[in-house]
């Protein structure tokens, strides 16, 4: 029996969100995240975005359109963090992660819906340092966040 679980991401750390997300795909229900662009990374501003630019910098050598790709919208960006805890080149994962969806803010149709806490700390419980997948999307040239 799936169960649908809608998950607030505002202030929870990205990778404990990814993680616990991985888990509930994996065992067969339907997971939505949104406030995708709420959630944030911890540690230093300048470390995170050093990071991801690199990331993006990353060329294949003999073909370029063969490099891989850093989205820097918020809720592609955060799908693909979850991609990275799930065995994707398995049967398994790729069902697993067609049964995730990831929105920037609250649509209409989860508004009234009541959010699946599951034990994920928020940065004030965890860590000072901690910059949001907003301002990070902003740092890295995605100018379209709200």
């Amino acid at each position: 029996m799936a169960q649908e679980y809608v998950i607030d991401c505002d202030s929870k750390i990205l990778g404990r969100i990814a993680s616990k997300v991985a888990k509930l795909l994996l065992n067969g229900n339907n997971v939505v995240l949104v406030n995708a662009e709420k959630a944030v990374i911890s540690g230093h501003e300048s470390d995170i975005i050093e990071k991801y630019k690199h990331r993006i910098e990353i060329k294949d050598k003999a073909n370029p359109e063969h490099s891989p790709y850093v989205s820097r919208r918020p809720d592609l960006f955060v799908k693909r963090v979850v991609r990275g805890m799930l065995p994707y080149k398995k049967a398994k994962g790729i069902s697993a992660y067609k049964r995730l969806k990831v929105f920037i803010g609250i649509p209409d149709a989860y508004k009234s819906a009541k959010f699946y806490d599951a034990g994920i700390k928020t940065k004030k419980e965890v860590v000072e340092k901690t910059m949001s997948i907003a301002e990070l999307s902003r740092k890295l040239g995605y100018n379209k966040v709200v």
